[in-house]
């Protein structure tokens, strides 16, 4: 083999493993959510997104317990089933 030859190779070789590399990266993350839910029952205590559903605050981090039905997370679509929480409403994303 000569020089030349060598370095076409190393070179396709290179260009192949970063075509590879940028397949599998991309594989990895999802896309961004088309809609959110609002799951109950999976969020630790002070870690809530907003009001409770039973009324007894208006706003997030008041959560006083953790996993309470009245408290929520939003998480994208299909998670909250999952993490063993219950869906109590879905948005769309932005």
């Amino acid at each position: 083999m000569n020089k030349q030859t060598i370095l076409r190779s190393t070179i396709a070789g290179i260009f192949a493993i970063g075509a590879g590399l940028a397949a599998q990266n991309a594989m990895a993350v999802p896309d961004a959510p088309k809609n959110w839910e609002k799951c109950a029952g999976v969020s630790k205590a002070g870690m809530n997104d907003c009001g409770s559903f039973d009324g007894t605050h208006q706003c997030s981090g008041q959560a006083t317990e953790d996993n309470s039905e009245h408290e929520w997370v939003y998480v994208p679509e299909g998670t909250c089933a999952k993490i063993g929480g219950m869906v109590k409403a879905v948005k769309p994303a932005k």
